[in-house]
């Protein structure tokens, strides 16, 4: 707590509101504000995460850098993003959200605007890694608000809801890019969305206020009598070791998620980046139009994570664990069908990428909801980090390495690597199936 600036630090709690009547009309006010407040933010975050992403065939085109070269600025990213994830969740569990979220959107604007004005490979390099790191202030605050103003067994949901901003924010910014790609070139397809987002950094102090509690309010258990996911003295600070000793390195459950969570990366990551690439060079689409199919991912990622969510909730008794094998099995049978489409068909290119959206953002969402659940309520912006270090390790994968294998191989190579993976992930999450809250909660408490 030391080294953490006093603007940084969470706000404390006030004396609780003691008239019903206000705390009935404030906390569905509230509620309502703080989702959508972080929904844009999280959507504007990935403004500057996915700009290089659609702005690479302009870079290939004005510099003449190869798909192995810009596979390694992908995986410099996901290597800062992963690491970061991990230190800024633990941070994040010690600070205030509000600020700590638009701190890391001001920079992440800031390092697009720089790239923005880069030619070197060198510069490209330690402005997307900065980009990487200050993108993972992103989530652990966003996790931390969803545990603080939402209830267990309403949680699948409302986490669901918000999980769509990234789809949302990436399925906009390929028409930004595009756009600006089309009219002054690569350059203005980061220096845009870099505007955007320190634009938005002031939106969010704005919106934002930490906890229920530091404006009067009384904890979201408390309001909602639900208790399920509480642990014995869930609202007292606790020391970083036994944070992430106890909760996270202890956890058999955190560490098969982290797993999980690296080979569904590996796809997740594996489609985004180098799907507008593949329709350019094995279908002959052009730059707008490879843009514009590739958004269909996110579109079909919004809807599949909706549904995982609300099915966990309504259908499995909060339960994640099938939902997150079924969606990781159906993977296989969507990637099997995107790379049977013949070239010429784009009506059915972009039904395949609608669907591979969908089963993906399943249990990309998904396994941060479960992580979320299987630790202590003072860890969950640690344990996210912990299984997001994890993801981006995989995210790193889909870089360089995915890209190496595209440029040596071909596309065939890309994805047999890519149904590998899935599968892979599959095996991972069938011991999750049967976890309950319950299980998970008794646990803990037998380890402290």
């Amino acid at each position: 707590m030391n080294l953490i600036p006093s603007i940084l630090k969470p706000a404390p709690p006030i004396p609780e509101i003691e008239d019903k009547n206000i705390v009935d009309e404030l906390y569905p006010y509230w509620r309502i504000r703080t989702l959508y407040s972080i929904f844009i933010g999280y959507a504007f975050y990935y403004f500057t995460r996915k700009s290089f992403t659609f702005a690479m065939p302009g870079i290939i085109n004005e510099l003449g850098y190869d798909k192995t070269q810009l596979g390694l600025l992908a995986s410099i990213f996901s290597v800062a993003y992963g690491l970061s994830k991990l230190a800024s969740g633990i941070l994040s569990d010690c600070s205030s959200p509000r600020y700590f979220m638009a701190m890391g959107l001001f920079f992440a604007g800031a390092c697009n605007i720089m790239f923005g004005f880069s030619s070197s490979l060198f510069f490209f390099a330690l402005f997307w890694g900065f980009n990487g790191w200050f993108q993972g202030f992103g989530a652990p605050p966003c996790i931390r608000f969803l545990t603080q103003w939402y209830s267990h067994t309403e949680r699948g949901a409302w986490w669901s809801t918000w999980s769509t901003s990234h789809n949302i924010g990436a399925f906009i910014i390929p028409w930004i890019v595009g756009a600006s790609l089309h009219q002054w070139g690569w350059r203005y397809a980061m220096y845009i969305p870099g505007v955007i987002c320190i634009i938005g950094s002031l939106f969010l102090i704005n919106r934002l206020r930490d906890t229920p509690q530091s404006i009067g309010l009384p904890p979201i258990d408390k309001y909602r009598n639900d208790y399920s996911a509480s642990l014995p003295d869930q609202n007292q600070p606790l020391p970083f070791w036994t944070i992430f000793y106890l909760y996270i390195l202890k956890n058999k459950y955190i560490w098969l998620l982290a797993f999980a969570y690296f080979f569904i990366y590996i796809v997740r990551i594996g489609i985004a980046d180098w799907t507008a690439l593949f329709l350019i060079e094995e279908k002959g689409y052009s730059l707008f139009g490879a843009s514009g199919s590739a958004s269909l991912f996110e579109i079909g990622g919004m809807t599949g994570g909706l549904t995982a969510g609300w099915a966990s909730d309504r259908l499995f008794g909060a339960k994640r664990g099938p939902v997150n094998c079924l969606y990781a099995i159906a993977i296989i049978g969507a990637l099997f069908l995107f790379k049977a489409v013949p070239v010429g068909y784009q009506l059915f290119d972009s039904i395949t990428i609608f669907i591979l959206g969908f089963t993906v953002f399943g249990p990309q969402m998904l396994i941060g909801v479960a992580a979320a659940e299987v630790t202590h309520k003072n860890a969950v912006a640690t344990s996210n980090g912990f299984i997001g270090l994890g993801a981006y390790l995989g995210a790193a994968m889909a870089g360089y390495p995915l890209g190496k294998i595209a440029h040596e191989i071909g596309w065939n190579g890309y994805f047999w690597a890519l149904l590998a993976c899935a599968l892979i992930a599959v095996i991972a999450l069938i011991p999750m199936w049967n976890v309950t809250k319950a299980q998970t909660r008794q646990e803990l408490v037998e380890g402290e």
